[in-house]
Order: structure tokens, then C-alpha cells, then sequence
């Protein structure tokens, strides 16, 4: 299969997750939970924390009672100021239970959000611009949150996995499973807490779609599997001096990485059925108004100096910077991405997405990163596409293919999101990561698209022809519409908004850079 090289340090993805090892960290990959915690999230504290829990009882602007909470009232703060204790010495009590501490950084960052950004949402349900937020976090909220975090290697802001979502659900009969309609949330800041909101939507089509991602990972480590096992010979599939004749071990090498193509194929058709469900199940017009509290501070307008958090010297009295929860932040795509090898752009906007990886559990991180050492070391991509096979790399193209092509939809709904939840509602221009909004997913998009293109187009004319005919074919005239609507829309929105689009910002940068060294 090609020439020898150092073999790489196998990856611990868990085939049991453990669900009642309080020892482990709450986020383990695993093929039976997939990105998903490894049991179900927390919902009860200790007594300890039962003033953090009041408040959070009555902080949603629609309680679970159906009442108005502090933030119909824009009272929150004022109650955690004057009624909430600095509960820190309380924690290290419970540290050796991380899931419990897991439990603990989200409610915490819940009640920082909705701390921070109260002053902006009363400006917002008034329809007015958002404002400044609060720029001071108080010990209370601060010092609390801040070393859940260190126990569970979060930020000390709320992250999509850790609190906002991928932590944030309840079984309403833990006998029915991870069925859409057993979902409840655990906290919300709007109205949330009732199943059928918009914002209760929001969150739990997210979790829905990660609940078919054990299937993903299960295939891409079949996919690796012979190549990367303790008992594998080390392999490199970087293409040889000259190529070796099929053998027994490679034909049977890419029947197992075709059967995990396929596992992948399947999982990603799965997640962007449910993905596609938004729609129905959380309203474009309504998202504005929850938005407000999943804000970061990183390149927001609401807080142009920071935010202070008090009573932590290890900040020395500096203000701190840190993204929003994103959708951005989950990793099944992410995971797709590296697997595929599909190349981003030298852009600023990439730089923004290598940021956003800093926020993710860090055993997923870390899984994702894997996945990229492997692929690049071995050339997987050459290997898949261009190495000896026979119909049996046929069929590996046509996977790959594919897989490529689910990407694109994922991406492409993406956009279509950022256009009716966001654009059309709202002038704001970052995204809660901080992102530029016209630009950001674009950069993405555009790299699958021309990634799909170059796969294509290093086939032969027959190649092509064996590759799955009409099928294959509408997906690569799909692919040319969709660049070419991708350009045209993102110009006219930076346009309508007074953007640099990314490619002209790059080319200035250059010439400005070309100019400075006297080029």
C-alpha cells in the first residue's frame, strides 16, 4: 500500500462511555454517545447550591411556572448582587465528581450571560440598538465560574457543548430515550423552558443532531482502524516510488474503509434530516429576541473594553475576551472536515475558525485533531482516491463524493440559516462567536465547494462516467450553481451593509504587505 513510516499513537474512543464514572470528564468520544455527554446531563445540584438554584428558577423572562422571571423585569441583576453568596468554597467538595462540576460551569455561565447581557436585552425587547452590557463580572458570579472551568477545561464564559446545548437537556421519561419529543431543557433565558419555543427549539434540534454521532465516529474509526491499531504494520499511503500491485491485505483494507465510508454516509444524511427541522421547530422572527443572551464578549460592540472579572488574580484586574456559544463549536463537521482533508483558505476568517477549536471539550479537540494527524500523515485523501483498488476504489470515490457533497448541504443550510434568522432580522453585524456575519460561513462553504470541484476534476473523463452516472453528475452541477449563488448573494449583503468582501479585504492586505517591504 505504499512505504513504511513511524507509527502513530492510537486515539481512546470509548465502546462503553461509562455513563457512571463520576471520575471522567462528562465529554469522552465514544461510538454509543457519540459527541454527547456520557451519561445525561445533571439536572440537581447539592444544597449547597440551592441560592444559585432559586435564582435560576426565577430568571427566565417565562419561568417554569409560566410567570415572568427577572429578566422580564430586568431585575437579575439587582437579585444577584444582594441575595446571591459566593458559593466557591463549596465546589472543591464536590471536585471529584466532574460531571457534577460540568453541571455547575453550566449554570453558572448561564447566569453570567444573562448577567452581562441583561442592559442589552431590555434595549433590544424595546427596540432599541443593544448598548453596553454590564463589564463587570462579580465575585460571586466570577470566582464560582471560574474554577468549574479550570476543573473542567472550559472558558469561564458558556460554550456550546459544555452549557448552552450539548449539557443542557433533560429526559422527560428516561425510558424513551433521546427521542425529539423527550427532550426538555434543562435552563433557558426566554421562554425556553416551555418544549414547544422557538428557543427550546433552537437548542434541542442541535442535540438531536448530535445524537446520531456515534455512527459518524464509529465509521471514521473503521475507516483508520487498519492503519492505525496497535497490531497494524506502520503504514504510509502517500504515493510510493512506484506503486505496488494490488494485494490480499490492501483490497481488504479498502473493503473496511468503503464499510466505514458508509457508516459516515449514513450518520451525515441522518444529522442534516434532523438539521433541516429548524425550520418548524424554531421561528426566524423569534430568534432575535434569545440571541441577545448567547453574545460573547470577543469583537462585540456591547463591550468595547472587556469584562472584568472580580475577585480572580490570576486575571491581575485585566479584562478578559472570550467567544459566544456557537453552533460553529460542535464537532461532527469539524471531525468531516479533517477526515476529508478538505483545505480552508489563508484567511483571517480561518483564523477565526482555528480560535473557535479552542472551545470545545477538549477530549473532542483532541479527537479531532487525531483524525487530522492521521489523514495528513498518511495521505489519506491520495490514498482514497488515487491509490491501486480496482472497483473497489470506484466505490471509494463515490463515497467520498458524497460525503463531500453532505458537507456542502450542512454548510449550505448553514447559510440559508444565517440569511433568515439572521440577516434579514437584524443589522447586528458579528455572529455570537464574534464572527463577521456576511463573511464567515461563506469561507467555509466556498472551501467545500472548490474542494468538490478539484475531487472531480482530478478524475478521468471515463473515471467520471464510473463514478455513479446521473447521480454524481447532479451533484456537481448542483455544486456549480451553488458558487455561483454563493457569490452573488454575499456581495449583495456586503453590499447592502457596507462589507469588504474577504477576497477583495485579501488582496488589499497584500499589496498593503507588498508595499511595506518595497516589493
Amino acid at each position: 500500500m505504499g512505504s513504511h513510516h513511524e507509527p502513530i499513537s492510537p486515539f481512546t474512543v470509548l465502546a462503553d462511555a461509562k455513563p457512571d464514572d463520576s471520575s471522567l470528564p462528562a465529554f469522552m468520544v465514544s461510538t454509543t454517545r457519540g459527541f454527547l455527554p456520557r451519561a445525561d446531563p445533571i439536572v440537581t445540584l447539592p444544597s449547597e447550591f440551592d441560592p444559585l438554584e432559586s435564582i435560576l428558577q426565577c430568571m427566565p423572562v417565562k419561568t417554569s411556572f409560566c410567570e415572568p422571571g427577572l429578566l422580564a423585569s430586568g431585575k437579575l441583576g439587582e437579585t444577584v448582587d444582594a441575595e446571591l453568596p459566593d458559593l466557591t468554597p463549596h465546589i472543591d467538595k464536590y471536585a471529584h465528581d466532574l460531571p457534577l462540576m460540568n453541571a455547575l460551569y453550566r449554570d453558572y455561565s448561564f447566569l453570567a450571560s444573562a448577567y452581562l447581557l441583561e442592559p442589552c436585552h431590555m434595549r433590544f425587547v424595546k427596540g432599541e440598538e443593544y448598548g453596553l452590557g454590564r463589564d463587570v463580572l462579580p465575585a460571586n458570579i466570577a470566582r464560582p465560574i471560574y474554577r468549574c472551568a479550570k476543573l473542567t477545561n472550559f472558558k469561564p464564559f458558556m460554550e456550546y457543548a459544555g452549557s448552552y446545548a450539548l449539557y443542557n437537556y433533560r429526559l422527560a421519561d428516561p425510558a424513551l430515550g433521546l427521542d425529539y419529543s423527550n427532550l426538555r431543557l434543562i435552563r433557558a433565558f426566554e421562554h425556553g423552558l416551555d418544549p414547544s419555543s422557538s428557543e427550546a427549539g433552537f437548542v434541542l434540534v442541535h442535540i438531536a443532531m448530535v445524537s446520531h454521532s456515534p455512527l459518524l465516529i464509529s465509521g471514521v474509526m473503521d475507516c483508520l482502524s487498519p492503519f492505525t491499531s496497535p497490531s497494524s504494520p506502520p503504514f504510509s499511503l502517500l504515493p510510493p516510488s512506484s506503486a505496488p500491485s494490488p494485494s490480499t491485505s490492501s483490497t481488504q483494507s479498502r473493503q473496511t474503509f468503503n464499510r466505514g465510508l458508509s457508516k459516515m454516509l449514513s450518520s451525515l444524511r441522518l444529522i442534516n434530516a434532523e438539521m433541516e427541522k429548524m425550520w418548524t421547530r424554531s421561528r426566524p422572527r423569534s430568534y432575535t429576541s434569545f440571541r441577545t443572551f448567547i453574545f460573547g464578549i470577543t469583537s462585540q460592540s456591547m463591550f468595547p473594553s472587556g469584562v472584568l472579572y472580580q475577585g480572580i488574580p490570576e486575571f491581575a484586574d485585566q479584562p478578559q475576551q472570550f467567544r459566544g456559544e456557537s453552533g460553529a463549536n460542535d464537532s461532527m463537521i469539524p471531525l468531516t472536515d479533517n477526515f476529508l482533508s478538505i483545505p480552508m483558505p489563508d484567511t483571517p476568517l480561518t483564523e477565526i475558525l482555528k480560535d473557535f477549536r479552542e472551545y470545545r471539550p477538549s477530549n473532542h479537540r483532541g479527537f479531532i485533531e487525531w483524525v487530522k494527524l492521521v489523514s495528513d500523515s498518511l495521505g489519506l485523501k491520495h490514498w482514497a482516491l488515487h491509490g491501486e483498488g480496482g472497483k473497489e476504489r470506484q466505490e471509494t470515490r463515490r463515497l467520498w463524493i458524497k460525503l463531500l457533497d453532505q458537507v456542502r448541504e450542512f454548510r449550505w443550510r448553514h447559510w440559508c440559516f444565517a440569511k433568515e434568522y439572521i440577516l434579514k432580522q437584524t443589522s447586528h453585524p458579528t455572529a455570537t462567536g464574534g464572527s463577521p456575519i456576511v463573511t464567515w460561513l461563506p469561507n467555509q462553504l466556498g472551501a467545500v465547494l472548490r474542494e468538490m470541484e478539484r475531487v472531480y476534476g482530478s478524475f478521468g473523463e471515463g473515471e467520471r462516467k464510473d463514478l455513479g452516472g446521473e447521480e454524481v453528475e447532479g451533484i456537481m452541477d448542483l455544486v456549480g450553481r451553488q458558487k455561483d449563488m454563493l457569490d452573488k448573494e454575499v456581495r449583495r449583503y456586503c453590499e447592502e451593509r457596507g462589507v469588504v468582501p474577504s477576497d477583495e479585504k485579501r488582496e488589499r492586505e497584500v499589496k498593503r504587505e507588498t508595499a511595506e517591504v518595497g516589493v
